[in-house]
């Protein structure tokens, strides 16, 4: 089994141009070129599932995920430091200048209430995703549309779903749980909400759909631009 303590602190350090080589001959052909997905999930996100800091993706990279990803035994310890660091700057994008002003943006966000379903540096409720660093994983054209159309671009793990109850009353929102027996949703005042499938008078799934109501009649051109310019500028740590 391949050990993670590195021999010497040269042994570890990686080195992105060699992570890149190896990604392209021995994971793209599950992942995708450049982690875009495959046979395997796409390595293109802000955190990923399964690996969220570079320690566990190390050791996800080395010993695998069993039973769908197999471990990395051929690589040395600074191969697998190397290829985890390529895949963390997948996605990554790279500051833009944007015709907004981020701090009128900033505004914006408050005054639209955008922080009742996001958090940004642990404010606000987490009903939607979090955008602490969604300006490191999403270029300004990805964001606008994201606010006019919240369908276009939706999460891998996103859906929507609607219940009816045996005596009829209906219940949407986003899906929190499911399994073969049951399912759980949180509604759009984030109340969770569980129900027995086998109790339920109707349920489906409802893709392609968006707790997110577009903002594209409530916001000016001028608005927009600034609101994009601040979530762009939510780059995290870096």
């Amino acid at each position: 089994m391949l050990l993670l303590a590195a021999q010497s602190p040269h042994d570890a350090i990686p080195d992105v141009a060699l992570g890149k080589r190896i990604f392209a001959s021995q994971c793209a052909v599950c992942h995708g070129e450049g982690g875009t997905g495959g046979r395997g999930p796409a390595l293109t996100h802000a955190k990923l599932a399964k690996a969220p800091d570079e320690e566990s993706l190390r050791k996800a990279i080395a010993q695998g995920i069993p039973p769908e990803m197999p471990g990395a035994w051929q690589l040395s310890v600074r191969e697998v430091a190397s290829v985890a660091k390529y895949v963390q700057g997948l996605g990554t994008v790279l500051p833009e200048k944007l015709p907004g002003d981020a701090r009128r943006g900033a505004q914006v966000f408050g005054a639209k209430g955008c922080g009742g379903c996001h958090l940004v540096d642990g404010v606000g409720t987490a009903r939607g995703p979090e955008l602490t660093a969604i300006g490191a994983k999403r270029n300004g054209a990805h964001l606008r549309t994201s606010v006019i159309a919240p369908a276009s671009h939706l999460p891998e793990d996103y859906l929507m779903l609607e219940v009816t109850t045996a005596a009829g009353r209906t219940v949407r929102g986003v899906r929190a749980a499911e399994d073969p027996f049951s399912v759980q949703l949180r509604d759009a005042g984030g109340a969770l909400h569980s129900f027995r499938k086998g109790e339920l008078k109707q349920w489906r799934h409802l893709a392609g759909e968006s707790s997110m109501p577009s903002f594209a009649k409530q916001l000016s051109a001028g608005e927009l631009e600034d609101l994009v310019a601040y979530l762009a500028g939510l780059r995290g740590n870096q």
